[in-house]
């Protein structure tokens, strides 16, 4: 029998103090996992050790890589920070981070300073058996992908990306008005001269463009998301390798996109992705990104986990920003911190750090016989909101039922039975 905990986006920005209240109720918990894995969404890298990047992932976020001794000492020991953070502080603080992972002897996957070793599994050993982690991620800026080597040209330093292609498909008729939008405007022109002097690839007779917008022929208008079937192969060529090499396979996704009009549904992709992966040969999906819970389902007796929320949220923790993040908001560096998130939160009243969903989550705590999912029990998580400065952001156990309410909405269309105990704990039935 094998077990396994896992955690979603750790959004940590300061030291966390061993004993906080909640800490003693949340380790033991942590600690029943063979593999214990969680997402390090932040950058690693003391004060003026490396300049920002021009993008961040919205906020740039980084701190000391001391906290990895605080983290541990929680129980976790497998971790990704392939994320849309990953370069808030350029190739310095990626390498920097990746110096302090490598370093801290966490067993982690999806970055590396080539796109060979970004998407290769890592490996954990544990007296149950072998445990293999893949980590990939579909939202980020194209220079965090990592660069493939030649003979003669060494690889770039990032992340294991999975890009997706996405274009609109319209009816005949509007697919007409597209076109003759673009010709009356002209928004192409520069495009096509560039495409006829080899630069892009041509367009297919049932496809145009209106700026950065595809358009295809189809019988309704939607919206198309799919993934870049390149990129897929290597995580492909992963799970075969790890088949080999390991007894259990832990896929990490960190995903933003979603489907219809409300943040809690996954892509249309993500789902295809998660089962492929499944059928491939992996055997856990743990998905993390969208800063809140999603649904839960279990296909072909291995679980998917589309999101598991935030388990520490720490955005208000930053100590410094560069120019740009104050000039997108109107200010300068000569400004505090204090004073440019009271102004992009519209004085602390909109954003992550005031929705209440944000700082509700689980942690689910699964076992195994060979590789079929046995057992799945979800601990429901809150973080701290408001009150003790040293506490905010960091996560300790919850009793409120609305979790399991929350969730139990979101599964019933997965097929997965969210059950509350009395002890407060959550079990899964599928």
């Amino acid at each position: 029998m094998m077990k396994f905990t896992a955690a979603g986006d750790m959004i940590i920005q300061k030291r966390m103090y061993e004993g906080y209240e909640g800490y003693n109720e949340l380790t033991p918990f942590i600690m029943q996992g063979d593999a214990r894995f969680f997402n390090l969404e932040t950058t690693l890298n003391h004060e003026g050790e490396t300049c920002s990047s021009q993008l961040s992932g919205g906020t740039y976020i980084r701190t000391n890589p001391e906290i990895l001794e605080d983290i541990k000492k929680m129980g976790f020991n497998m971790t990704t920070f392939n994320n849309n953070h990953a370069l808030d502080f350029s190739y310095g603080g990626f390498e920097a981070t990746l110096k302090a992972v490598d370093e801290s002897g966490l067993v982690h996957a999806g970055a590396g300073k080539n796109l060979a070793q970004a998407s290769a599994p890592k490996y954990l050993e544990t007296k149950n058996g072998r445990v293999a982690l893949i980590a990939v991620n579909t939202t980020f800026n194209d220079s965090m992908l990592a660069g493939e080597q030649t003979p003669r040209v060494p690889g770039r330093s990032g992340i294991n990306g999975l890009r997706i292609e996405s274009y609109i498909e319209l009816p005949k008729k509007d697919i007409e008005y597209i076109k003759k939008i673009a010709e009356l405007t002209n928004i192409n022109a520069a495009k096509e001269i560039t495409r006829r002097e080899g630069y892009y690839p041509f367009l297919k007779d049932d496809e145009c463009e209106l700026g950065n917008l595809k358009f295809v022929l189809g019988d309704e208008a939607r919206y198309v998301m799919k993934i870049n079937e390149n990129d897929m192969k290597r995580v492909e060529k992963a799970i075969f390798e790890a088949q080999l090499q390991s007894d259990y396979i832990i896929i990490s996704v960190h995903s933003h996109q979603i489907s219809g009009d409300a943040k809690e549904n996954p892509a249309d992709f993500l789902k295809e992705f998660a089962h492929r992966c499944i059928d491939l040969g992996a055997n856990a999906i743990v998905g993390h990104g969208p800063h809140l819970l999603r649904p839960i389902e279990v296909y072909k007796d291995c679980p998917i986990f589309y999101s598991l929320g935030d388990f520490v949220l720490q955005l208000y923790s930053i100590e410094f920003a560069p120019e740009e993040f104050y000039a997108n908001h109107g200010l300068t560096s000569d400004s505090t911190v204090h004073e440019l998130l009271k102004k992009r939160s519209k004085n602390f009243t909109v954003g992550l750090m005031e929705d209440p969903r944000m700082f509700r989550s689980v942690i689910p705590y699964w076992e195994t016989e060979g590789t079929k999912l046995t057992k799945l029990t979800l601990m429901p998580v809150e973080m701290s909101m408001k009150g003790n400065k040293s506490e905010n952001g960091l996560p300790r156990r919850s009793y409120n039922p609305e979790i399991a309410e929350y969730l139990r909405d979101m599964c019933v269309d997965y097929g997965t039975e969210i059950i509350l105990e009395k002890d407060g704990l959550i079990t899964c039935k599928w």
